[in-house]
């Protein structure tokens, strides 16, 4: 269906639940780049979507989440329409998913400290992370209203890239090898993780 529809892209929403019933959106990002089915480029925030319109988008992620009690982290996936600005739902990862990152970058919010943080039993309005991403004190104990409360636009765009490696000889079929070299440059804007066993061959799980 994806293939079918000129123009269209993959964003989502990036969403945590708690035990208290409540849901934040944490932007989302834009996955439109695959191969093979799988995604090649995650950034975000994404920028084929006017804010308003994406925020409706994470407000449907959020109401969606809260109606079945959703608790941990998730991830809503929509089709988009550019021409029409449509958001059509895809379906709800209920897992952390590898892009998290990219959601951090834009939020500074440590996704994985914050399912630990729900997992156990801490109000999202409690978590110094979720009240910086908010503008509001960090150590504070105020209410907020995840699906009305404004929190602040990030004023940094970030892009993880996947490296895979094919054939070109065997129909650009995924391949496996020893890696011989991996000179990478580390910064704190800049990072990388890779799944290399010791003796230079791909992990199996990568």
């Amino acid at each position: 269906m994806m293939q079918l529809c000129t123009g269209a892209r993959h964003l989502e929403v990036q969403l945590m639940g708690d035990e208290h019933g409540q849901v934040v959106a944490l932007i989302g990002r834009d996955c439109s780049t695959q191969r093979r089915f799988q995604k090649i480029f995650e950034e975000g925030p994404p920028t084929v979507a006017d804010k308003d319109d994406f925020r409706e988008a994470e407000k449907a992620a959020q109401r969606l989440a809260m109606s079945v009690g959703y608790r941990g982290a998730g991830t809503v996936e929509y089709l988009y329409k550019p021409d029409n600005k449509g958001f059509y739902f895809l379906e709800l990862n209920p897992r952390l998913q590898v892009e998290h990152p990219v959601t951090e970058g834009i939020t500074g919010v440590n996704v994985p400290a914050l399912q630990l943080q729900v997992g156990m039993g801490i109000p999202l309005e409690r978590v110094p992370d979720i009240r910086r991403f908010y503008g509001i004190d960090p150590t504070g104990d105020s209410k907020i209203d995840f699906l009305e409360d404004k929190y602040v636009y990030p004023q940094r765009h970030v892009i993880a890239a996947r490296i895979t490696a094919e054939n070109p000889d065997d129909a650009f079929r995924p391949t496996s090898g020893s890696i011989e070299r991996v000179r990478f440059q580390s910064s704190p804007n800049v990072w990388g993780y890779f799944s290399i066993g010791a003796s230079g061959a791909i992990h199996e799980f990568a």
